[in-house]
């Protein structure tokens, strides 16, 4: 039966997090050896080690990808932390309506898991803007280091119980039942949404402009002290002056809030 030394360990977990900010801890040895150790053994590996230089010397990227869609978990759900929803369409809409002349609204939701976070976004300056929406540019951006993840964002199919909590005229409006179980976004919806996958722990953001919001919940709880102030500094220059940066609620920016203000609980707005 496999098993993981703690050397192994702590070297899958030093890749893992040089490269994309997770931090394992050591008391997540058993998850890793639970989540991969069916993988290494399907392909032939005869230990974790073996397996470590795989990830090194793979060129094409897929052994990287398996084992960030092993590692990662992807737990979301529509309308997670409905206050800021609401902030959004009640305060911040409102402000991007009046201040934005060109009409092209900038909102990226960055670790977007498998969609629910940016379709809800979607629906949300879809009911906002009602037919004006055709004047502006709301096209979202969704990114996740997760291929998996993205892999079933794209596809929009939702189970019955998934989709519950939403507003029954949004399960109408946007949504198509295919069947008793199973519901699945619109095309209409889904073209207004650009799914990317994006590691947010490159140096440099290629992004040609900068974003009005940047929604960003429940990704830097993986992260340690120094990864998540780095990342809170890319933000920033990412943003424009007055943008909204929302975080979870279980997170916070800390002391150092690198430029942005305490606007209500995980709402910051860049000064």
């Amino acid at each position: 039966m496999l098993s993981i030394t703690e050397r192994e360990f702590y070297q899958l977990a030093g890749f893992i997090h040089e490269h994309y900010g997770i931090r394992l801890k050591k008391e997540k040895k058993t998850l890793v050896l639970g989540r991969l150790g069916n993988t290494i053994t399907r392909q032939g590996f005869q230990n974790f080690s073996e397996y470590y230089q795989h990830l090194q010397s793979d060129k094409t990227g897929k052994a990287v990808f398996e084992l960030l869609d092993k590692i990662t978990t992807n737990h979301t759900f529509f309308m997670r932390e409905p206050q800021h929803f609401a902030f959004l369409k009640e305060e911040v809409l409102p402000w991007l309506e009046k201040s934005v002349a060109d009409k092209d609204l900038r909102i990226w939701s960055a670790g977007c898991s498998k969609g629910q976070e940016p379709y809800t976004l979607a629906m949300i300056l879809n009911d906002y803007f009602g037919l004006k929406i055709d004047q502006w540019n709301t096209d979202i951006l969704a990114t996740d280091i997760s291929s998996a993840a993205l892999k079933s964002a794209v596809q929009g199919d939702y189970s019955a119980e998934e989709v519950q909590g939403l507003p029954k005229y949004w399960l109408k409006k946007y949504f198509l039942k295919q069947q008793e179980e199973k519901y699945v976004v619109k095309e209409a919806l889904k073209q207004q949404v650009v799914f990317r996958n994006f590691n947010l722990m490159n140096v440099s953001f290629p992004f040609k402009k900068k974003f009005h919001v940047i929604f960003c919940r429940n990704v830097m709880i993986y992260f340690d002290t120094e990864t998540k102030k780095q990342l809170i500094k890319k933000f920033y220059h990412q943003l424009q002056p007055g943008g909204y940066l929302f975080i979870g609620h279980s997170e916070t920016l800390g002391n150092d809030k690198c430029g942005f203000h305490y606007i209500r609980p995980a709402t910051y707005r860049r000064g």
